[in-house]
């Protein structure tokens, strides 16, 4: 390219300021900073909603799922607890609600079974076991046919959603026009440069 086409070029494109490129780009930097931090404080707050549902006994279901999709939809919505062991999101208190179900079930079957033991033992009496005595019988009869609460896995009442690492928010959106902008700033000011140089 002459000196001629290149001066023509360069008065065209010295009309294109970068410092506009560089101050929306910081812009949008402070905007992605606000988003970023947005998206965990919404998911925060969101588990503990969940959680005042679990308490109540509410519809544990919808606020699980919200919290879910708020989390996989959002970058930075993530709650993974600091050491990385402990899931962050715990239905403890319907996991409680289960174990206690279940308990109370299994107490109420083998009070039947202690009862039918005791009705057993009056009917056969010591003889049918060896070391007789009447708690003897009533004690080998509920180890024989008691019950004991199954046990509930706790892993199914624990989540950990992941959330991404870019997601098309407000966040994602304003980090994207932040990396442009500064790169065109960049752009801008090395092709000055290398004109100015080209023209001299």
């Amino acid at each position: 390219m002459d000196k001629r086409r290149l001066h023509h070029f360069w008065t065209r494109f010295r009309r294109i300021n970068p410092w506009l490129f560089l101050a929306v780009g910081v812009a949008s930097l402070i905007i992605f900073s606000f988003a970023y931090r947005q998206n965990n404080l919404i998911s925060i707050k969101l588990a503990q909603q969940l959680t005042e549902v679990d308490k109540a006994n509410g519809d544990v279901s919808t606020a699980l799922n919200k919290l879910r999709v708020h989390i996989y939809g959002h970058m930075n919505a993530g709650l993974r607890s600091e050491n990385g062991v402990q899931q962050p999101i715990q239905l403890k208190y319907t996991y409680d609600r289960l174990v206690a179900a279940e308990k109370s079930k299994t107490d109420a079957t083998n009070t039947k079974i202690y009862n039918d033991a005791q009705v057993y033992c009056e009917k056969f009496g010591a003889q049918t076991f060896s070391g007789g005595g009447r708690v003897t019988c009533i004690q080998s009869y509920v180890d024989s046919h008691g019950l004991k609460s199954a046990p509930i896995p706790d892993e199914l009442y624990k989540f950990d959603f992941v959330s991404p690492r870019w997601s098309p928010d407000l966040a994602g959106w304003s980090l994207v026009v932040a990396a442009l902008c500064f790169v065109s700033f960049a752009l801008l000011l090395i092709s000055e440069r290398l004109i100015r140089r080209q023209l001299r």
